[in-house]
């Protein structure tokens, strides 16, 4: 028990210099949590894009055989979905979705697949998707587009 004591020349923290860490600790979290939460949220926006690539790599991978000429015009669900093929050709086998999105094969120009990628999380940053918009980000409809 006397190693316990404290001796008479032996000091502790004080009440300031506690607070004064407890200070610093919360300035530093203050600037570290809102910037996790916008990275965090910037991924959403990968995602959506990442989603748009998966899908039209599918495609290329499928139109690289000479025998899939058909086009395909479809909703692909969050889960993925396997599209069936008339005649000799294979079926599209689309991974599954990030984050619940879903995206749309639509026809842009005549030989061409527009896929919309619709992130159904709304929690791509809008700032985000203004200054991409050249890219594909759709500000008003939260869709991002790429052509094929």
């Amino acid at each position: 028990m006397k190693k316990l004591r404290l001796q008479a020349n032996q000091q502790g923290f004080t009440l300031i210099e506690l607070m004064i860490v407890i200070a610093i600790i919360g300035i530093l979290a203050a600037i570290a949590i809102p910037n996790y939460i916008a990275f965090r949220d910037k991924a959403y926006c990968s995602g959506a894009e990442s989603d748009a690539n998966s899908v039209l790599g599918t495609l290329a991978d499928f139109y690289a055989i000479p025998a899939n000429t058909a086009t395909y015009l479809n909703t692909i669900a969050a889960t993925g979905l396997v599209i069936p093929v008339n005649g000799t050709q294979s079926a599209i086998t689309f991974k599954a979705l990030s984050n619940g999105n879903t995206a749309t094969l639509a026809a842009s120009v005549p030989g061409a697949i527009n896929v919309v990628v619709t992130d159904v999380s709304g929690r791509c940053p809008t700032a985000y998707k203004t200054a991409q918009s050249g890219a594909g980000w759709n500000s008003a409809t939260n869709t991002f587009s790429k052509n094929m």
